[in-house]
């Protein structure tokens, strides 16, 4: 992914506004949202004290990648995401996930569908080591096309438990990776790729796998980094989802550089191809291979990166002149 072939493609590539989400649009929306509400703490999940701990409550679905599952008919593995979605967000505040309980709503209900739902939601509820404790499904022609699966994770955490939440200058990141395009960006890789494919047809990089199947790879899950996590100096994690690279602002207004990131996986490199994206749009968008990060002292964050399988330092917390931060990956600047 050249510096070079995202300034050939600035004009008529396509980007994830024009796609059809715009994600400025859409955090606006949920802060006026939140501000109607009422004021909750976390960045990641609301708490409420219940006298020597938090109560955490994470609330998210899986998006349009259902629309790749309907295309070809599977949805066993669109319920891991469904967990993954919210459990990782706990884990980004320092919160242990206890239990899910998800509401699934449809057009009209169906047998096959809802049982390889519940198999990945079940798949899900293992490796998160959560509860699955009920759900709801609504039947809603009128309101419904199709059908739509969302969730709600609960989790504990001590009052010392919680992570800061802001980086510092001087930090160390940790990150890991991620297990492809996760949950995040499907609006805009689903319009790239069935440009000139099919779902059905042969992932150029990987034959003996549709595009569907590497599209659906299911979001990884990162509940077993958090006791590592707890027991270190983390000042702050963050779950790269929605906003690609941008979401590492979360952590304060620092500048992030990222020397060591991980491979993109080939599924970006596709998407990049067939929608003539921009490096830019694709940072800040996707993933790029790392799912999941920790600013931690740099001691601390060489502890951590040693204690998980596949962690490893991949940059620095500096300060930033931007008002917002910013991110420094391949090449790029972004806030």
């Amino acid at each position: 992914m050249s510096d070079e072939a995202g300034d050939e493609t600035d004009e008529e590539g396509l980007t994830y506004a024009e796609a059809g989400v715009d994600i400025d649009e859409s955090e606006a929306a949920t802060a006026a949202l939140v501000g109607a509400a009422g004021e909750f703490e976390g960045d990641y999940a609301g708490l409420v004290d219940i006298g020597d701990q938090y109560l955490a409550l994470a609330t998210d679905g899986v998006g349009t990648k259902l629309l790749v599952a309907e295309a070809v008919d599977d949805y066993s593995t669109v319920g891991i995401d469904c967990i993954a979605m919210n459990v990782n967000d706990l884990v980004a505040q320092g919160v242990q996930p206890v239990a899910f309980v998800d509401y699934l709503a449809v057009e009209e209900p169906d047998d096959e569908t809802a049982e390889q739902l519940g198999e990945g939601l079940r798949r899900g509820a293992s490796q998160a080591d959560v509860a699955l404790v009920g759900g709801e499904t609504a039947v809603m022609p009128d309101v419904i096309s199709g059908l739509d699966i969302a969730g709600t994770a609960a989790g504990l955490a001590p009052h010392d438990g919680l992570f800061e939440g802001a980086a510092e200058p001087g930090d160390a990141i940790v990150g890991w990776p991620s297990s492809g395009i996760h949950s995040n960006g499907l609006t805009l890789a689903r319009e790239a790729v069935t440009r000139s494919h099919d779902y059905d047809d042969p992932f150029p990089p990987n034959p003996d796998r549709t595009i569907a199947a590497e599209l659906l790879e299911p979001t990884r899950i990162y509940t077993d980094l958090l006791e590592t996590l707890r027991n270190h100096e983390t000042h702050a994690a963050a779950h790269v989802t929605g906003g690609g690279w941008t979401n590492l602002t979360r952590m304060g207004a620092h500048r992030y550089d990222i020397t060591d990131p991980f491979d993109a996986q080939p599924v970006f490199e596709f998407v990049q191809f067939e929608g003539e994206v921009t490096d830019a749009e694709m940072h800040r968008t996707f993933n790029m291979g790392t799912g999941f990060v920790a600013a931690l002292p740099p001691a601390a964050a060489e502890a951590v990166a040693d204690a998980t399988a596949d962690g490893r330092v991949i940059g620095t917390v500096a300060e930033s002149d931007e008002e917002d931060g910013e991110v420094a990956i391949r090449g790029l600047s972004l806030s």
